[in-house]
């Protein structure tokens, strides 16, 4: 069985991570986790998104974050759901980023209130303005395997919208499982095909971790010979437009398994608990990972 011997981690907590908290994190919160995140060794980041405040009003301090980290470095992505994101996104010195659709009608209609083919037209456009000014182009993928409205999806309705992203010149493909529905076959089986059908664009694998089957996944996915992977630290995320979806899988746990594997990803494990430590109590629900856990396990046995 052959391994990778390093892989990228594409941190999305800043964004998909927390854009799901209905109490407000404050702006300068934000902007330490970041901070924290990139000392850790976290080169890919996204860092926020330029959507409308009424529909996520954790996002409403884009602007702010953004600017904070400015210049930016070629993977420091912000997300943009049409061309008022991303006239916004113009005005800062991003070079990177990424954009939004799902498979599934469904869950589009839900999300953005149009229907795949609508997102198409609406996205084709922003990838040919990306495309002249030179930044890197994300597109993420979403219901890939499973939506919370019309259950499995077919493979080839996910290749063939993959299809329209790949040909219009984007760079990178974030494949996700939304719902945190699919098993390792369906990963296995499905991330085979996109290596065969678009051999040269990034592809990446980003799973929740709704049913705990996250690092299954993640497992069958480097078999498939993938390399790349979305993770949020401490876990957190969820799509507040995709009823059941928990959590993204946690940042550290798969740093550890990757380490514990011997393959590298230029991650500081301490300090990359470090940067979660400081965001647990700035949010709603308890941080569950594994190795936060352990990490407070073993405070509490220190202190007795």
């Amino acid at each position: 069985m052959t391994f990778p011997t390093h892989v990228t981690i594409i941190e999305v907590g800043p964004r998909d991570g927390l854009q799901n908290e209905k109490k407000f994190v404050p702006t300068d919160v934000k902007i330490e986790f970041i901070r924290l995140l990139k000392e850790a060794g976290i080169s890919e980041i996204e860092l926020t998104s330029f959507v409308s405040p009424t529909w996520v009003p954790q996002m409403k301090d884009a602007s702010e974050i953004v600017n904070a980290f400015s210049p930016h470095a070629s993977r420091e992505m912000v997300l943009v759901p049409n061309q008022k994101g991303l006239d916004k996104v113009f005005n800062t010195t991003c070079q990177a980023v990424a954009l939004f659709i799902g498979v599934s009608d469904s869950f589009n209609q839900k999300n953005i209130n149009k229907t795949t083919k609508e997102s198409i037209e609406v996205l084709l456009p922003l990838v040919k303005q990306l495309k002249e000014k030179d930044m890197f182009i994300r597109t993420c993928i979403s219901t890939s395997f499973y939506c919370p409205y019309e259950g499995k999806i077919d493979e080839n309705k996910t290749i063939d919208l993959c299809s329209h992203f790949v040909e219009a010149g984007v760079h990178e493909l974030s494949i996700a499982d939304t719902i945190g529905m699919a098993n390792p076959r369906d990963v296995f089986s499905l991330f085979s095909k996109l290596k065969k059908a678009f051999p040269h664009v990034l592809l990446n694998a980003h799973f929740h971790d709704t049913r705990g089957m996250a690092m299954a996944n993640i497992y069958a996915a480097l078999q498939a010979g993938i390399n790349r992977f979305d993770s949020s630290a401490g876990g957190l995320g969820g799509c507040p437009f995709a009823k059941g979806a928990t959590g993204n899988v946690a940042t550290e746990d798969i740093v550890f398994m990757f380490h514990e594997m011997g393959i590298q990803t230029n991650i500081d494990e301490q300090k990359l608990l470090k940067a979660v430590s400081y965001i647990a109590p700035h949010i709603s629900r308890p941080i569950d990972s594994k190795q936060f856990l352990l990490l407070q396990s073993n405070k509490n046995i220190v202190a007795k």
